[in-house]
Formats: C-alpha cells, sequence, structure tokens
C-alpha cells in the first residue's frame, strides 16, 4: 500500500513539475511560430479554393439549367422543323392533285 501512495507522490510532483515548466527555448518558439504562420496560410488558401470551388459549382448549375433550356428549345425547333416538312408535303400532294385536274379539263 506504501508503495501505491509513494507512486501517486512520484505522479504528483512529476505533474506539478511539468505545469511548472516553461518553453524557453527559442528554437521551439520559432518552430511553433512558422507552424502558426503555415495553419494561418493555409487556412486562407483554404478559404480562397472553398470559394472557387463555389464559383464554379454555381457555374456549373448555371450551365447545366441553360443547357437544359437549350435542349427543350432544340426540342421544339425539331418539332416545328417536322410540322414544316409536314406542310409542305400536303401541299405538295395538293398541287400534283391539282395539276391532275388541270390536265384533266385540258384534254
Amino acid at each position: 500500500m506504501n508503495s501505491v501512495i509513494e507512486k501517486e507522490k512520484k505522479l504528483i510532483l512529476a505533474l506539478t513539475k511539468l505545469k511548472n515548466l516553461k518553453i524557453e527555448n527559442p528554437d521551439v518558439k520559432k518552430e511553433l511560430e512558422n507552424l502558426n504562420q503555415q495553419k494561418n496560410q493555409l487556412e486562407i488558401e483554404k478559404q480562397d479554393l472553398e470559394q472557387k470551388y463555389k464559383n464554379l459549382n454555381d457555374n456549373y448549375n448555371n450551365l447545366s439549367e441553360k443547357l437544359i433550356k437549350f435542349q427543350r428549345q432544340e426540342k421544339i425547333e425539331q418539332k416545328k422543323q417536322v410540322e414544316f416538312s409536314e406542310k409542305i408535303d400536303e401541299l405538295n400532294q395538293e398541287t400534283d392533285i391539282l395539276l391532275d385536274e388541270i390536265d384533266k379539263w385540258q384534254t
């Protein structure tokens, strides 16, 4: 039991020393400052990249909408073209009938 109490006292003493330990090493301080600057720079770059991604995503969505509208319009134009061709065919048939009628009257 004494050994447990002694170990606990030593552990408390070691923790106290660690808490009171001050980092005075200039190399460690410089390294911490460099790391902090790098972290700040990375955060700035991250924000910039996130903004660029948002802009690209917005552009993609806008272009997708425009493409869908264009495809719809293209379908409408194709349908109109088919209808126009059908009307021309009808007119050609009527013209042929009229020409046949004229030929009959002339003979």
